[in-house]
């Protein structure tokens, strides 16, 4: 199942009008080709009882809602700017507008990722602790900005190879001024590294087993910190503001042998130390004091330990707000054993799913167009989650190629919408309309509260949650595998 768009047509949905007392309102995917088709129904008091009842209590209150969203990555850009400029805007549209799913998170690679065409960070200088030649990826800013959105189109279609260094910044930052014109509601962008400059790391490579060189509150861990400041400093030269930033993506990955993409390795006693000594004070020193910090970004299986080392030092935990997980190795990492603990051992802290995709495991497909079931992994993931006390969940590339990528080390993976350049098509596939069933109806500070299951419906595969929104209104979603 999938819907099939190009610059002249691409489904939409019409904005949210809540329905009168007395009556619902059900929106419903399938996969028969439901996609997200709404009706309208009136509460009957007197049914004969299904086997299945769901009973609604409000005066139960659970965690609020950050919100939902996925990432621009640099591949994510190529291929939304590769489209047709009015198929580029569709795009937008039906992730960020009212007539679409109304993402309201953003997460941004701190320079490059696996999904670049190549590995750099700002900084490629060697030895600039004073971050003299710190820049964003293009030599001439303004024309590239300015005249991003003209360009864009003919700059994505000339394909990979033609895109070179200054790709970062040309393809980023208009996209993000165009989803935020798009969207009702206000977006919140949150950063995250893979690896610092070569010249700071023990391993002087991007890719591999390595970590900052020397120790906490030394040179290389101050200009590393003063490094997420020049970042935030450049984006607020081009009017993007960012909510939060991440520590390091997957610092774990920087502790594996011959690890193959950007990395930067940290322990939990070192992420510790890093944020207490000098990311937490440059941050809290800098006009970006209010930039909320993230720890972990990582899989929850290092769930409640990492948490426990970096929350129980008053230190570090004073300059942090909150914990990313990711759900690669959730498959060993059961949720009531790593989330659930944490939450309870630090309630003051939101927990964030920061990262997901499918087909990055090596028995998993890349891409497969309009499959079903990876729509109800999302689903069942985000649902699972939001049952923990997790906040929000940010899908991986907001868009791909027909092949996964790009990804400089081919690590490809799938997305809720694939672009074929060579048609000026995209595809949005069931995971796009399964996070629309989140995205749209439940607002940031929407607030889960109580809903029990009957006796019988327990024995069912049926998995729901329920929030009360800002608006008075209450939202259900249910799965039904």
């Amino acid at each position: 199942m999938v819907c099939v768009c190009n610059a002249t047509y691409c489904d939409t949905l019409d904005p949210l009008v809540l329905p009168a007392p007395g009556y619902y309102v059900k929106y419903e995917s399938s996969k028969a080709g439901k996609r997200l088709e709404r009706s309208e129904g009136k509460f009957q008091h007197k049914l004969c009882a299904p086997d299945v009842v769901l009973t609604l209590d409000t005066t139960q209150r659970f965690q609020r809602v950050k919100g939902f969203g996925g990432s621009v990555t640099d591949a994510a850009a190529i291929n939304i700017l590769s489209l047709p400029e009015r198929a580029q805007d569709l795009l937008l549209r039906s992730y960020f507008s009212e007539e679409g799913l109304e993402y309201n998170l953003i997460r941004l690679p701190m320079a490059s990722c696996d999904f670049s065409l190549h590995a750099y960070t700002y900084d490629d200088v060697p030895y600039d602790y004073e971050l003299t030649h710190f820049a964003l990826r293009d030599e001439d800013t303004k024309l590239k900005v300015t005249s991003g959105r003209e360009q864009g189109g003919v700059q994505g279609s000339q394909g990979g190879s033609q895109l070179s260094e200054p790709l970062h910044l040309l393809l980023q930052i208009p996209l993000l001024h165009r989803a935020s014109a798009m969207s009702k509601r206000p977006l919140s962008l949150y950063a995250s590294p893979w690896t610092s400059p070569t010249w700071l790391k023990t391993s002087e490579s991007y890719v591999g087993k390595g970590t900052l060189k020397g120790q906490a509150g030394d040179k290389y861990h101050k200009t590393w910190a003063n490094y997420f400041v020049r970042f935030l400093d450049e984006y607020a030269k081009h009017n993007v503001t960012f909510w939060a930033v991440t520590a390091e993506n997957e610092p774990t990955a920087g502790l594996i042998n011959n690890y193959p993409f950007q990395c930067l390795g940290f322990t939990a006693e070192q992420q510790r130390d890093f944020i207490a000594q000098d990311l937490g004070p440059a941050l809290a020193n800098s006009s970006h004091r209010h930039v909320q910090l993230i720890i972990l970004d990582d899989n929850r299986l290092h769930l409640p330990h990492w948490a426990r080392v970096v929350l129980e030092d008053e230190e570090a935990a004073r300059y942090v707000h909150g914990i990313g997980i990711h759900w690669y190795l959730d498959f060993i990492g059961p949720i009531q054993d790593t989330v659930l603990p944490t939450h309870e051992l630090f309630p003051d802290y939101f927990i964030l799913a920061t990262e997901a995709c499918i087909g990055a495991h090596f028995w998993e497909r890349d891409v497969i167009l309009g499959c079903w079931e990876r729509g109800n992994q999302y689903s069942h993931s985000i649902l699972t989650n939001l049952n923990h006390f997790v906040s929000g969940w940010t899908d991986w590339n907001l868009a791909l190629d027909l092949e996964g990528g790009p990804n400089w080390v081919k690590n490809y993976v799938d997305s809720p919408i694939i672009v074929d350049s060579s048609e000026g098509i995209f595809y949005k596939q069931p995971m796009f309309y399964h996070m629309g069933h989140f995205s749209k109806f439940i607002p940031e500070g929407s607030q889960r509260v109580g809903l029990v299951a009957s006796r019988e419906s327990k024995k069912t595969a049926l998995e729901y949650t329920a929030f009360l929104r800002p608006d008075g209104a209450v939202v259900v979603v249910l799965l039904n595998r």
